[in-house]
């Protein structure tokens, strides 16, 4: 009998370009990612858009990766100060927590960049804060990628245990 592969077929969708109400639902440590300006430790921000995914039923997933660096031209930083509204004081200058992003809301705009391969993808070029009069969005059906990894060892687990249980001595 034959074994048979191909490509499957993409049923992504990109988030839809404009300005979006969105909730950050996870910050990752990339660690030390190599660019063309050398390696740079690299962090990853999700957010959560009001806007519902036809295909799915859910709603749409973004993310911006950023220099792990408040300097003063950096991206992060300048996401970061439009984001709060305000600019960093010397003392948040000296290590701003990240994880203090998780679950707060604001606005993102998108735009969608052509790869080279034809795909679309969405891009996150400017965030401000949350709309006025507003109604806060909270994290639907999202775990964050740090608590996969720990269930995903649980579960590891279990099985090795399991495994263990049925050693016939």
């Amino acid at each position: 009998m034959a074994i048979i592969a191909s490509e499957p077929k993409s049923s992504f969708q990109p988030a839809p370009e404009g300005l979006h109400q969105a909730v950050c639902c996870d910050v990752v440590d990339l660690g030390l990612i190599e660019t063309s300006f050398g390696e740079k430790h690299t962090v990853k921000i999700a957010w959560q858009l009001e806007a519902i995914n036809e295909n799915t039923g859910k709603p749409y997933l973004v993310s911006a990766r950023y220099t792990l660096s408040l300097h003063e031209k950096s991206k992060l930083r300048q996401h970061l100060e439009t984001w709060r509204g305000k600019k960093f004081t010397p003392a948040e200058l000296q290590g701003f927590d990240l994880e203090k992003l998780i679950d707060v809301n604001c606005q993102l705009q998108i735009i969608h960049r052509p790869a080279d391969d034809g795909r679309v993808w969405a891009n996150v070029s400017a965030v401000i804060p949350q709309a006025k009069h507003s109604q806060k969005l909270r994290v639907i059906d999202y775990v964050r990628e740090q608590d996969r990894q720990v269930a995903a060892q649980s579960e590891a687990d279990l099985a090795i245990e399991r495994e263990d249980d049925r050693v016939p001595f």
